[in-house]
């Protein structure tokens, strides 16, 4: 019998009512005795040592290392080194055949000892002849005026000197008395010098002349000024002879000025081309020995060859490298630094680096040069970077490969949390902490970090303080 409809809706709704009830009960009893709250794990801010490194790949190199040739083309005559041996610095290695170049050194030798003997050219010669000749006719002119034209005017010897025949109530008593025997020692010191005119400078002689000559000059002008005064009591014959006197000293002073002007000049041209000889063959000589000195490789230090291709009978073209040395400094390592890495990096920073030769080892050193200029290979940009080793080691060798770890920053008392502590994304880095039950976030600032993962937090959290483990960063 079926039931009435009421009668249908009413349990229909009771058993909805136990269904929903059941499900609150198993909520409930999942959230009592299985649902737990979140475990956390902290991690706690440390204080310590922290260093931040630059890792590199190099290789070892020389020191010091030359490849050699021959500067000079020829045939290879002398082999005195080979390769593995040790030379000294200045030590020849090989040699051409040296025969013409030898011949052709002693033809510049032979050339420039004749320009130094040829020196003294007929030019320069010619010069100097003219200026003593003109130093012997001054003389000649001075003592004919002297002794023709103006000792017309005086008498024999008194207690002034000459003593004047005409009147010179201008001059003081005697003073042109005196002033004639001053001139006259003049040229008697004058008449002494001749002989010596061959051996003395001729510019010497040239200015000695004038001096003479000016104050025979200045004396004729003050007779000039007695004679001619109406009262003086000169003879028209006296006037005559003194203007031919002074005509011929004033033309003898000009002719002394041309004469030195003349031999400074010649002897200048003269000199100069004379000089011009002796460099052109001196340079001549200093060419023909420095082909002669390139031929031969000579070591410019002490070390090791290691390579040595010169061979008696070769032929051998200028400038074609033959032979290696590396020096016996010692070796360095080379390496690159990306752009990301070289602002890091500072001279003397130390280093730490292991050699594939010799594993379980570690070496010390020192960066010594970094490069001004980038150095770019098929677009990739690196600086060079080359480091000293702290002490030599015999056992090293050149092209060794090496591991590199730079030291850049170091401090003692630096508050340390590791990188995977760090919240880093878009909006910045943060650590985060948990407070009251609730995780917040504070923005943190940091420092260097060291290739074990810790990181130097400079600010926003303390020494001791927690912090959540969050596990890697927020990508």
């Amino acid at each position: 019998m079926a039931l009435p409809s009421a009668l249908q809706d009413l349990m229909r709704s009771k058993i909805a009512l136990g269904i929903a009830g059941a499900l609150i009960l198993i909520t409930g009893a999942y959230f009592t005795f299985f649902r737990h709250a979140p475990d956390y794990q902290f991690i706690t801010v440390e204080r310590g040592a922290i260093t931040e490194t630059v890792s590199l790949t190099g290789n070892t190199a020389p020191t010091q290392s030359v490849s050699l040739g021959f500067q000079n083309a020829g045939t290879i005559a002398r082999v005195y080194r080979g390769l593995g041996e040790s030379v000294g610095a200045g030590e020849v290695i090989a040699v051409l055949n040296t025969a013409n170049l030898y011949a052709a050194l002693q033809q510049a030798q032979a050339a420039y000892d004749s320009a130094l003997a040829s020196r003294s050219s007929t030019s320069l010669a010619e010069t100097e002849r003219v200026a003593r000749n003109a130093y012997l006719s001054a003389y000649t002119t001075l003592d004919t005026a002297l002794e023709n034209d103006v000792d017309v005017f005086f008498g024999s010897s008194g207690a002034y000197g000459p003593q004047l025949l005409i009147a010179a109530p201008m001059y003081a008593f005697g003073e042109l008395s005196r002033d004639r025997a001053v001139i006259a020692a003049r040229m008697n010191d004058y008449t002494d010098a001749l002989p010596n005119a061959g051996s003395t400078d001729p510019l010497a002689l040239l200015d000695a002349a004038s001096v003479v000559t000016e104050e025979v000059n200045t004396f004729l002008d003050k007779l000039a000024v007695a004679a001619t005064d109406i009262n003086s009591g000169a003879t028209a014959a006296q006037l005559t002879d003194l203007a031919t006197a002074r005509s011929s000293v004033t033309t003898l002073l000009a002719t002394l000025s041309t004469a030195r002007d003349t031999y400074r000049t010649n002897s200048s041209k003269a000199t100069s081309v004379a000089d011009a000889s002796v460099e052109q063959a001196q340079a001549g000589v200093a060419a023909a020995e420095a082909n002669f000195q390139g031929t031969r490789i000579v070591a410019p230090m002490s070390g090791i060859i290691t390579k040595q291709d010169a061979k008696v009978g070769q032929f051998a073209a200028p400038g074609t490298p033959l032979v290696s040395i590396i020096g016996t400094g010692g070796f360095e390592v080379d390496a690159g630094a990306s752009e990301t890495d070289i602002g890091k990096i500072m001279m003397g920073d130390k280093v730490m680096m292991t050699l594939d030769a010799f594993p379980n080892e570690t070496f010390s050193g020192k960066v010594f040069y970094i490069a001004p200029a980038e150095t770019n290979t098929q677009g990739v940009v690196s600086y060079e970077v080359k480091i000293s080793f702290d002490r030599n080691d015999p056992r090293l060798k050149s092209g060794l490969t090496a591991n590199i770890d730079i030291e850049t920053d170091h401090k003692n008392d630096a508050l340390i949390l590791p990188q995977y502590a760090i919240l880093q994304n878009d909006e910045g880095t943060f650590v985060e902490t948990l407070e009251d039950k609730e995780v917040k976030k504070h923005p943190v600032v940091l420092g260097i970090q060291d290739q074990n993962g810790n990181v130097e937090v400079l600010s926003g959290v303390g020494f001791g303080e927690e912090v959540l483990n969050i596990g890697l960063k927020s990508q």
